[in-house]
């Protein structure tokens, strides 16, 4: 209207482009700018209107070493999470059972199942129900499926079920829809090793491949856990695994646990897209009841 005040809210377009790395995997977005101010066009000429952009910065970008680690357990079991991660610890622990015996003492399998549990903070009392449910649980057929992920990955998923039909359709769907599928040949590119657990505060790279050479280890390799905290792992043969961690600990090296490990012999180096994509896909695959443990390949590119 003529010699009316038009009133603006702020000194930017309504409309303006917003540019996010978080965004990366969708894409530029449009985004509407709010601003806090109501100014009078007519009581100040000289302000006009510029355009503006806002860079937000991703925690991804910045990832260390072991981008892949962090972007798998990017907020750690929490809540629900965590019901589900100790009901996994408890499937595994009533094979453990099965397969050597209830006493720790002489089944080692359940020993470091055991202190895995006590590891994650899985109470007592849950561990002990586990142990002593294994021969009244109902009894169920394991099984290793090998699949192939994003970016050519390869994925071999433990299952413990009593319809494994049932089992297997339901783990290629959740593959086919989250960009994998079920495969043969990836047990090749994996080797069941022992693994010690260490922390890996204090100690540089060098010394702990010292460390690794002393306690007759094959490898070592840095991790992280879900609070980013470092960790080392002393990688070595399945018969060698208690006389490793023993000699860690008599070089005042503390573990943390031992157990064996599907171990990656050909890593997948996979752009961010791709682990945002396999992280999804071994999201939905630990959430499956019958599934017990997920192995992959899958490395970070620098």
């Amino acid at each position: 209207m003529a010699g009316g005040a038009v009133v603006l809210w702020g000194l930017l377009p309504r409309c303006c482009p917003r540019v996010t790395f978080c965004s990366m995997f969708r894409g530029p977005q449009k985004c509407l700018f709010q601003p806090p101010v109501p100014v009078l066009l007519g009581q100040f000429p000289q302000w006009t209107l510029q355009p503006g952009h806002a860079i937000h910065h991703c925690p991804v970008m910045c990832a260390g070493h072991n981008k892949w680690s962090k972007v798998k357990h990017v907020k750690g079991p929490k809540d629900a999470a965590r019901s589900v991660m100790f009901a996994k610890m408890a499937m595994m622990i009533r094979v453990a059972v099965r397969e050597g015996g209830p006493n720790p003492e002489f089944n080692s399998q359940l020993a470091n199942l055991v202190e895995q549990c006590r590891s994650k903070n899985m109470p007592k009392a849950s561990i002990e129900a586990a142990i002593k449910g294994a021969e009244k649980a109902k009894s169920g057929t394991y099984s290793l499926y090998e699949a192939r992920g994003p970016g050519g990955s390869l994925l071999l998923i433990e299952v413990l079920t009593d319809n494994n039909s049932r089992t297997h359709q339901t783990v290629k769907y959740l593959l086919q829809k989250h960009g994998g599928m079920m495969c043969d040949g990836a047990l090749h590119s994996f080797e069941k090793k022992g693994v010690v657990v260490a922390p890996g505060e204090g100690l540089s790279m060098d010394r702990a491949l010292e460390l690794a050479v002393e306690a007759g280890a094959e490898d070592v390799r840095e991790t992280e856990d879900e609070d980013e905290k470092p960790l080392l792992q002393f990688v070595c043969d399945v018969s060698e695994l208690r006389g490793v961690r023993s000699a860690l600990e008599g070089l005042n090296v503390p573990t943390l646990s031992a157990s064996l490990e599907f171990v990656s012999q050909n890593p997948a180096l996979l752009t961010l897209a791709q682990l945002e994509t396999a992280s999804q896909l071994l999201g939905v695959l630990n959430d499956c009841p019958d599934v017990m443990r997920v192995w992959d390949n899958i490395q970070a590119q620098e």
